[in-house]
């Protein structure tokens, strides 16, 4: 679930968050909270702080589009993350561009030293795909099984795709 600067920097956020894990009968180890690089900003101690005590409850967090705003390791040190989302920037020309496939493979060996799944986005092709596998990346978003889908759209595919 993707969360907003604004939502994040509520001072009752973690209390909101938790009522309605609790009002809606959520397992909260189910639920990842999505965080995007911009918001590291500022006050990164309360940011650390509302993740901690949510992650106590067992809420996960990913942060999306890594490497495109004010990067910093310290972040990745501090913050109780579980995922690390490698940006669709870097994914786009990983086959053409030396400099993309450096950053993807050094993102990616980054992430697994750190213990954090990785989510590749912007997977488009068969190749960009293979290229992460390799890499140890075995996460994906992207067109290259499907577009965006509505819900009823979305049954269908999973229908018509079910392995089972």
């Amino acid at each position: 679930m993707n969360i907003s600067q604004t939502q994040f920097r509520q001072s009752d956020f973690v209390n909101q968050v938790l009522a309605l894990i609790e009002r809606y009968h959520i397992d909260a180890s189910q639920l990842e909270l999505e965080l995007t690089e911009s918001m590291l900003v500022d006050d990164v101690q309360d940011i650390t702080d509302k993740m901690s005590a949510l992650r106590e409850r067992g809420v996960k967090f990913s942060l999306d589009d890594f490497g495109t705003g004010f990067s910093s390791l310290s972040y990745l040190k501090r913050l109780p993350l579980n995922k690390l989302k490698i940006d669709q920037s870097f994914v786009h020309d990983v086959l053409i561009d030396s400099h993309d496939a450096a950053i993807v493979r050094t993102v990616v060996a980054l992430g697994q030293s750190l213990g954090l799944v990785l989510l590749a986005e912007g997977v488009e092709s068969e190749g960009e795909c293979q290229f992460l596998l390799e890499q140890g990346c075995n996460l994906y978003q992207g067109y290259l099984y499907s577009p965006a889908l509505p819900i009823a759209g979305f049954n269908s595919f999973v229908l018509q795709h079910d392995p089972i």
